[in-house]
């Protein structure tokens, strides 16, 4: 990934990557963990759940991925969901967790602007920018103990990064499912 691109297709600014020299592979899609302790066991499951974001768009084309095949939702599209979950890793992540500035898309007049612009922008680019900022957070998760609290707050105050792992694995794994249905609606492949 490199952090030259300042415009996707249609002129809308590109953020760069939290890590241009991050790996843009997947890692291996197993939920079964190497050891039981709970970092491992979270850890796997996460890392599970972001491979299927990429197995469940594997050979999507292009038109398929921007398609929005339910007339109720016409931002749900694959290419937005891959979008989408990527600004959801920096969000709770680097933003959350970390206290860092937020770098993403939305903004209070346009909340849906990480949906909407992802049809402009080629799938294997969303894939590659999801899975650096997945890397990213691997990193931010190795670094912290799992009852570290967090920078910022929610309403019930200060949160863990056991919490941050528990909630995206939630999160992916629930937008695998909605990957999964638009995915057969889009070409009529299925499974893993």
């Amino acid at each position: 990934m490199t952090s030259d691109r300042t415009a996707a297709p249609g002129g809308h600014p590109v953020v760069p990557g939290p890590d241009d020299t991050a790996s843009t592979q997947p890692a291996a899609r197993s939920d079964v963990p190497a050891e039981w302790d709970d970092r491992t066991q979270l850890t796997t499951l996460l890392d599970y759940a972001r491979a299927t974001v990429h197995a469940k768009c594997a050979g999507i084309s292009e038109q398929d991925a921007r398609r929005a095949p339910l007339p109720t939702s016409p931002l749900m599209t694959i290419s937005g969901l891959v979008s989408h979950l990527r600004w959801v890793e920096h969000g709770w992540f680097e933003v959350d967790f970390l206290g860092e500035p937020y770098r993403g898309l939305w903004t209070k007049d346009d909340p849906d602007r990480a949906w909407r612009i992802a049809i402009g922008i080629p799938i294997d680019r969303l894939l590659a920018d999801y899975e650096s900022a997945c890397a990213r957070s691997r990193q931010i998760a190795t670094s912290s103990g799992l009852d570290t609290a967090s920078k910022k707050e929610l309403k019930e105050g200060p949160f863990t990064l056991r919490y941050v792992l528990l909630h995206l694995i939630e999160e992916t794994s629930r937008h695998n499912g909605h990957l999964d249905i638009l995915r057969e609606l889009a070409d009529g492949v299925t499974g893993p």
